[in-house]
């Protein structure tokens, strides 16, 4: 059964980091593609950042150059570093994850999701 578990939420002030990660389990995780999510108030679920199994990664307009996604194939870990972060970038994450070798970050039924965890930036 595979499980996603995502960590590393929590409130920081604007300009502030925050490195979420997700372990995967039950799954061979190198073949997957795996992204990052997210869910504000009141908003559509929106993409913020992928990597496939090539380790090619994809990222939203409205945060790149400031989040970087990655991943541990040994650990079997997915990461989230997010720096520079904006009050607007308050959502609640989601990392997900499925057996496709690549897909669009506005592809809503990726196979797999995690529980999520929080995020607030304040200004």
């Amino acid at each position: 059964q595979v499980q996603l578990v995502e960590s590393g939420g929590g409130s920081v002030q604007a300009g502030g980091s925050l490195r979420l990660s997700c372990a995967a389990s039950g799954y061979t995780y190198r073949s997957y593609c795996m992204g990052w999510f997210r869910q504000a108030p009141g908003k559509e679920r929106e993409g913020v950042a992928q990597i496939d199994s090539d380790g090619i990664t994809t990222y939203a307009d409205s945060v790149k150059g400031r989040f970087t996604i990655s991943k541990d194939n040994v650990k079997n870990t997915l990461y989230l570093q997010m720096n520079s972060l904006k009050p607007e970038d308050t959502a609640m994450y989601y990392c997900a994850a499925d057996p496709a070798h690549r897909l669009s970050l506005g592809y809503p039924n990726w196979d797999y999701w995690g529980q999520g965890t929080q995020v607030t930036v304040s200004s």
